[in-house]
């Protein structure tokens, strides 16, 4: 999962606002990768973020987030014979799968959309957020992705860009709520701070439970008041 450059916009912003941006938009993938899929009771699944720093040779630095995939997690003879299957847990294991793939693919290009409305003081709606749209957010080769994911899977086109609405919808719930925002912010600053050419699954991890450690504090808490 790695931002694409060849965005209508990005001619035209700042090496430093450029490499804002990419922060934002890595981070948005591996939040939701871990995140999204553990919300979804999903298994876990490794990933790592793989960087490269500015040098005489480019102005920019470059981030990409590495595997997290479900799908690639599923035995092949499952997924070659999804189409066929009458088993319905394997379809249904299949399409989750996919799904969550998906919707992590949406959420890069969504939160650095995010980002650039809050430094914008702009609003972030789900209206404003069209597939176009998202190819100004470094989005182009995630929606390719995604496309081919349901390629595979959903014979009918109709069904498919059904689909692909509902999924971006999760997608912006997903980064629209507080938590999961916290955490892509966090994650965020650390990749721009860090001199590290790879931030671990691990690192990120630890980043976001560390957000969310105040969270779990206070349900622990009103779950505590509520049984008194």
């Amino acid at each position: 999962m790695e931002r694409n450059f060849c965005s209508t916009k990005s001619a035209f912003v700042h090496p430093n606002e450029l490499n804002r941006r990419t922060a934002f938009h890595e981070a948005g993938h591996a939040a939701a990768i871990h995140l999204g899929n553990r919300q979804k009771q999903l298994p876990p699944v490794f990933f790592e973020i793989q960087l490269k720093r500015p040098s005489l040779d480019s102005r920019y630095f470059t981030a990409k987030v590495v595997d997290g995939n479900l799908i690639q997690n599923l035995p092949i003879a499952v997924l070659e014979s999804f189409a066929t299957f009458s088993d319905e847990p394997y379809q249904h294991s299949c399409q989750r799968a996919y799904e969550a793939d998906v919707v992590n693919l949406l959420v890069g290009p969504l939160a650095e959309a995010k980002y650039v409305a809050i430094r914008d003081d702009e609003v972030f709606n789900l209206g404003l957020m069209s597939f176009e749209a998202l190819h100004n957010y470094g989005g182009y080769s995630d929606l390719e992705k995604a496309e081919g994911y349901l390629e595979c899977f959903i014979a009918s086109k109709a069904q498919r860009e059904e689909k692909m609405q509902e999924l971006l919808e999760q997608a912006f719930r997903f980064v629209e709520n507080s938590c999961h925002w916290q955490c892509i912010l966090s994650l965020a600053n650390f990749i721009l701070d860090s001199q590290q050419e790879v931030i671990s699954c691990d690192e990120a991890i630890g980043i976001f439970d560390r957000c969310l450690e105040p969270v779990a504090l206070f349900q622990k808490f009103t779950r505590t008041v509520s049984y008194a």
